[in-house]
């Protein structure tokens, strides 16, 4: 095909569409350009000499500090904890072959907050901790609902409507605790609950880095099987694909990827709805699930929206949950426009 090219390295090979691979580099300087400028910006302001004199190592002490432990971890947050939240995204869409299939509106983000309320309200301080509590809510979020869409297997329009029942219902679970809880804990509770990064330190950063990683090592086997899923159920398994086994273990690779992102830096919303979509339109691939394209989309929303959230009120720091919020608000209606005449 004239529109592919392949890659080679021993025994391995990778086909890719040239579109595809010139938009994800095409991201990947958008991404770059924005990862710089978010740098140079804030009270203290940077240059670029500034930034090369901390990798050569002749910045002085400040200019050090400002980079590295004020600039850097909210930046490097951004750009993994977007690509997470994207993959997150786009697992689930595919799984569900439905553009509101994000797990922030099928109510697995809501279980993974539910986790870290009954964490925190049982005396969690630690990081480890939270992630263990957005784990385990998440992933018994996903399984509940799971169980009550399944009818002779599921199907995505009922996992939706289940999960947004569910992520109602937790809602309303987690605001009871929260009245419940004493009024240090609630408050603590609630400003993790607006979702930001501006208390992410290294060392959440690399706890989640290591946990993303093992998701960025199972996504190229999760996308061969994610496509052939997309061909319809009697499809895949004429193919060779174990139909409700790989379901089970997206939704598992799904609820990590989102649940390791809601454990450092709370509930972001709407990133991981609009990234998949987005990255389909400029590759080209349609129905068609792309998660490096979209792990890059979800990067670079999310670290143009902490830099709203940062400077564009002055003064003013917002949550970057309060960002995408806004952002995705609009998009969601967009969306459901859209799907509402195609009859879902």
């Amino acid at each position: 095909m004239s529109g592919m090219f392949v890659l080679r390295a021993g025994p391995l090979s990778l086909r890719a569409a040239r579109r595809a691979v010139v938009v994800c580099a095409v991201l990947g300087l958008v991404l770059i350009a924005l990862a710089l400028w978010a740098f140079t910006l804030g009270s203290y302001p940077l240059s670029l000499g500034d930034l090369t004199s901390v990798l050569t190592g002749t910045a002085d002490r400040g200019v050090r500090t400002v980079v590295l432990e004020w600039r850097a971890p909210r930046i490097v947050a951004a750009v993994l904890f977007g690509a997470a939240l994207a993959v997150g995204g786009a697992v689930f869409q595919s799984l569900t072959r439905n553009p509101l299939g994000s797990p922030d509106v099928i109510g697995f983000t809501t279980g993974s907050y539910t986790g870290v309320v009954l964490a925190l309200l049982a005396g969690a301080t630690s990081y480890s901790a939270l992630a263990a509590g957005a784990l385990v809510g998440g992933l018994i979020t996903a399984f509940g609902v799971y169980l009550l869409a399944f009818r002779r297997g599921v199907q995505g329009f009922r996992l939706i409507i289940v999960g947004i029942a569910v992520g109602a219902l937790l809602h309303s679970v987690n605001t009871w605790f929260l009245v419940k809880a004493d009024v240090d804990t609630a408050l603590r509770a609630a400003v993790w609950g607006t979702g930001s990064l501006n208390a992410v330190d290294w060392p959440a950063i690399a706890v989640a880095a290591l946990t993303l990683a093992a998701v960025a090592l199972a996504a190229p086997v999760a996308q061969r099987r994610m496509r052939r899923l997309e061909l319809g159920d009697d499809t895949a398994a004429m193919l060779g694909v174990p139909v409700e086994r790989t379901k089970v273990l997206l939704v598992v690779l799904g609820v990590v990827a989102t649940a390791a992102v809601t454990a450092a830096a709370g509930p972001i919303a709407f990133v991981a709805l609009a990234a998949p979509q987005i990255a389909r339109r400029l590759t080209g691939h349609g129905a068609s699930v792309d998660l490096a394209g979209s792990a890059l989309v979800g990067a670079v929303l999310l670290l143009a929206a902490d830099l709203a959230a940062q400077h564009a009120i002055p003064d003013v720091l917002l949550p970057t949950g309060a960002v995408t919020v806004c952002v995705g608000g609009a998009y969601l209606l967009v969306l459901l426009a859209r799907e509402s005449r195609r009859g879902f």
